[in-house]
């Protein structure tokens, strides 16, 4: 079986997806397993010693001043995850969850938490194991972490909450016993290592990047159809224009294009119909590629984040210091899930107005709507509707989260990120995204049908042949809801990237 190993330092995106989706085994390195056994004894040092440390000997947060004593260490932290439990809402999708639990492992994993190697085997164990604890999609702040929706996944390693097991909701006791993993017994400053931390908001934002990156690929291809069906005209998308602006997502995006369009008959050139065409079709490298480069700023930014510490207080097991600091704050990937939330909303939005032009008669040569017999049939005039419904709905989800802050904790947590509301915004907003994608897809291929006696470009022949297979030419009124949601699919699992590499059209 496939796997990915754990250091703490080298976790990618695609490693994510490889365990949260693709069921690769997690295990952890030797050498992690040393740096979590040396950070364990500093931790343990400290209680013997009955030294006065935040989140080891004292409470949370405003009660940081009332210290605890060595017998009650077990109890302040059972008692810290079942107070922090907080969230509402709908769960999380499992996928997320499972991305959640393997961040949290990987965080530890660099041994400045001081955790002990048995706590977070078990955490390895469930993700292994397939239990996945019922996390509620709303509660956090984004800093102090992600409390409460993180104090969710450790109730079911304590035995309590609910879980997922083989597809069936039960308690999250009832999991452990099922899955054979004994419920751990949290002891000093291990309930605050597992819930104080970015790992929520990084793990939406982690599959958010994902999917993403693969939805502008698929615009790009899209498009190029919708620059097939409308006659475009091909010398915007020359790679001398790109050339002098050379940003790295428009010389992509141009070079997908001309890839799609290659072998086409209905592609024009400058004045041959017209001398130039609106800036829907004309600037696609303009509009997708700043897209690709917000997604490839997120993508770093995430990638940054996954491979840190971000608890507290730290340890530091070479000087055996523990310092108080505030690396749990959400703030970096809050912006970066605004921004990705922003970029990925012009897809849509660039888009709608390209279905536009497709159904629009009074812009195109096309029958009003896509229709031969137009009256009698609405053809493709309510889906440009729908089209327009998302955009604008993604206009409202795209206001930035992270301006926003509600002190909390008596005000010793007086700023926070709210990082997590802005992945899970920017998730939102992905989704809505692909859907217009989907009309624009199908919109495209069914102006195809209109242009009889052309040669289509090698991509969109390859994209039309697998399309066809699920929806039909509209030639009388349907539900169009049930082709809107074939071309989803389509484009949300892959499969149009995946049909254009086996004919050697490797989008980038």
């Amino acid at each position: 079986m496939e796997k990915v190993i754990i250091d703490g330092n080298n976790l990618t995106i695609e490693d994510v997806v490889h365990v949260v989706r693709d069921g690769y085994r997690v295990e952890l390195n030797n050498i992690a397993e040393e740096r979590v056994l040396h950070s364990r004894k500093i931790v343990e040092k400290y209680v013997n010693d009955e030294k006065v440390v935040y989140g080891i000997t004292t409470g949370f947060g405003k009660f940081s001043d009332i210290v605890i004593s060595k017998e009650d260490t077990e109890i302040l932290q059972k008692n810290l995850i079942m107070s922090h439990s907080c969230g509402v809402g709908e769960p999380l999708p499992e996928e997320v969850v499972r991305a959640i639990m393997l961040l949290r492992v990987n965080a530890l994993a660099k041994g400045f938490s001081g955790v002990s190697l048995e706590t977070l085997k078990t955490l390895i164990e469930m993700l292994n194991k397939g239990v996945t604890p019922i996390i509620p999609e709303k509660g956090s702040l984004g800093a102090s972490g992600d409390l409460a929706p993180l104090a969710h996944m450790v109730l079911v390693m304590i035995g309590k909450g609910e879980a997922l097991y083989k597809g069936e909701r039960m308690t999250g006791e009832k999991a452990m016993k099922e899955a054979g993993i004994s419920p751990v017994v949290l002891s000093s400053k291990e309930g605050l290592a597992l819930i104080n931390g970015t790992q929520v908001m990084s793990a939406i934002g982690c599959l958010n990047v994902y999917y993403a990156k693969r939805l502008i690929k698929s615009a790009d291809a899209v498009s190029s159809i919708t620059l097939e069906a409308l006659r475009g005209i091909i010398d915007a998308f020359d790679d001398r224009v790109q050339m002098v602006r050379p940003h790295r997502g428009q010389m992509i995006t141009a070079k997908n294009i001309r890839k799609m369009c290659e072998g086409s008959t209905l592609i024009t050139r400058q004045g041959e119909i017209r001398v130039q065409d609106a800036y829907t079709l004309r600037c696609i490298p303009q509009v997708h590629g700043a897209i690709r480069d917000a997604i490839e700023y997120a993508e770093e930014v995430l990638i940054r984040e996954i491979n840190s510490a971000t608890d507290n207080p730290l340890i530091f097991p070479d000087d055996g210091e523990v310092i108080s600091g505030g690396n749990f704050h959400g703030e970096p990937i809050a912006l970066a899930m605004d921004f990705l939330g922003i970029a990925v909303s012009e897809i849509a939005n660039i888009s709608e107005r390209r279905i536009e032009r497709l159904v629009n008669y009074q812009l195109n040569d096309l029958p009003p709507f896509l229709t031969e017999k137009g009256g009698l049939n609405s053809g493709m005039m309510i889906a440009q509707y729908t089209a327009a419904s998302l955009v604008s709905e993604n206009k409202v989800l795209a206001h930035p989260a992270s301006v926003d802050s509600i002190p909390s904790s008596a005000n010793q947590e007086d700023h926070v990120s709210m990082g997590t509301i802005a992945a899970r915004k920017a998730r939102e907003i992905i989704e809505n995204a692909t859907r217009v994608i989907a009309i624009e897809l199908m919109a495209a291929l069914q102006a195809m049908e209109f242009r009889k006696g052309f040669k289509k470009g090698k991509g969109s022949q390859v994209i039309y042949d697998l399309v066809r297979k699920y929806v039909k030419p509209l030639e009388e009124d349907r539900e169009l809801y049930i082709d809107i949601n074939a071309c989803f699919d389509i484009i949300k699992s892959g499969k149009v990237l995946e049909v254009l590499e086996k004919e050697g059209i490797i989008l980038e």
